[in-house]
């Protein structure tokens, strides 16, 4: 006899407590393999595909695609045990022992399978072939048998019987409740269902139909202070980023400094970095990735900003190694991934990461862990075509450097007006973790960096 598992919603990585279901990749009734993907989900930090600890046959699926679960909901059931004959007639039965598969992602393994639990079953039934416990509604309307039920008054009481239409037809105790929240007496409706049977659809339309309740009033308010208009769900990866620029905000005593700087001979360093050595040899080294190497020499000198403050203990906890953070703009929001170990990197190291990770972000497959953890943001504006920002520091860093773009511009250069390559550098701060004259030293270290390269030359 088959077993029915119950397959929840894992945890899928770091705080995260819901998911939204974007893709089902197998039907009701499919057979599925252990640690097969079944379903596509969207967290509030990266797409994922969830496998099956189980193998079996799918009975049940829990949620359209679209819907919000929360981690520990039911995704699936899988019959997992013998197997109901082929229509062909064969006799041969599967038998398969439910067993975790005992991989782990992110916080949720599977381990022992669960104690089997022999049910008894009156004599004389027979065990049907596996059915869907909850799947896709039928494709028409299924009417249950009229069920004849005394008069309800609006709080759920029988009454008796109205003497001009006879007893109230009600089968479904959700019209009842609804129709107590809406203090409606169904005696005074007729029901268009089958036999007089009322449905939801009558109730709703009494109530649309009859004087508002103080709940719908409320609304009515709401929306002559709010006019209507598009409502987009702060949910996802929107409501993750709401979520925690506000919080970043509501804690973080934030303060900016910022400085252009000549990026001339940055920008020529670059071009012979790219041009040494020939074909083959190797991928281009992007500003974006200077920059971050930049950052990691800066960090070294001034660790002050490569923290974090502990609100309850009162303390501030510097932190051993640099994970940097980087701004990445995709279809689905703004992402930032974390370049790990980013202190003991060279510059090309540092550049294929941010590749990897960009890619990644772009197609939506970064996982959570590559998502978390970071020490320190380096968020490069510039791309949008500005050339400043107060970025709101990603909480719980302390500090975060906004590069802007890099454009020719009028600049005294050895006491002469030029033509110069200049950018201009943010530097936003947890004023808790150090003063000014920490922040302007980092910052000005890095435009240093940027003006003459061979500074940073002297530190490797």
């Amino acid at each position: 006899m088959p077993q029915v598992l119950e397959f929840k919603l894992p945890d899928l990585g770091e705080g995260l407590t819901e998911a939204e279901i974007v893709r089902w990749l197998v039907e009701v009734g499919d057979v599925v393999a252990i640690d097969q993907p079944v379903v596509e989900v969207e967290t509030a930090k990266a797409m994922v595909e969830v496998p099956c600890p189980y193998g079996g046959v799918v009975t049940a699926r829990f949620g359209e695609e679209g819907k919000e679960l929360p981690v520990g909901a039911p995704l699936l059931t899988v019959a997992v045990g013998s197997v109901e004959p082929e229509p062909s007639g064969s006799t041969e039965a599967a038998e398969a022992e439910p067993s975790g598969s005992g991989n782990v992602l992110v916080g949720y393994g599977t381990g022992a399978p669960p104690v089997r639990r022999r049910r008894v079953r009156p004599e004389g039934l027979s065990v049907p072939a596996v059915a869907p416990v909850a799947s896709v509604a039928p494709a028409g309307p299924v009417v249950p048998a009229v069920a004849v039920v005394p008069p309800v008054s609006a709080s759920g009481d029988s009454g008796a019987s109205d003497g001009a239409r006879g007893p109230v037809a009600v089968v479904s105790p959700l019209v009842r409740k609804l129709a107590r929240q809406h203090d409606l007496d169904l005696r005074q409706l007729a029901g268009s269902g089958p036999d007089g049977l009322i449905l939801r659809a009558d109730v709703e339309s009494a109530i649309r139909s009859g004087p508002e309740t103080p709940q719908e009033a409320e609304a009515t308010d709401r929306a002559a202070v709010h006019p209507a208009g598009e409502r987009v769900p702060l949910r996802g990866v929107r409501g993750a980023v709401a979520d925690k620029l506000a919080r970043s905000r509501r804690e973080i005593p934030d303060a900016t400094c910022w400085v252009d700087a000549d990026a001339t001979e940055l920008m020529a360093a670059r071009a012979a970095m790219n041009g040494a050595g020939g074909p083959g040899a190797g991928p281009k080294v992007s500003v974006l990735a200077l920059l971050a190497r930049i950052c990691t020499a800066a960090l070294a000198r001034y660790p002050e900003l490569n923290s974090t403050v502990d609100q309850e203990a009162r303390e501030i906890v510097r932190l051993p190694g640099v994970h940097l953070g980087f701004a990445a703009q995709t279809e689905r929001g703004l992402v930032v991934p974390v370049v790990r170990d980013a202190h003991v990197r060279s510059t090309e190291s540092i550049g294929a990461e941010i590749t990897r990770l960009t890619e990644a972000a772009r197609t939506g497959t970064l996982k959570p862990a590559e998502l978390t953890g970071g020490t320190f943001t380096l968020n490069n504006y510039g791309v949008f075509g500005v050339d400043g920002s107060t970025p709101i520091i990603n909480h719980p860093e302390a500090a975060m450097l906004g590069v802007g773009r890099i454009v020719p511009k009028p600049w005294v250069h050895e006491g002469e007006l030029a033509v110069r390559r200049v950018v201009q550098l943010s530097l936003t701060f947890d004023h808790r973790v150090c003063d000014g004259g920490t922040a302007g030293g980092f910052l000005r270290y890095v435009a240093d960096c940027v003006e003459q390269p061979a500074v940073l030359l002297r530190t490797l």
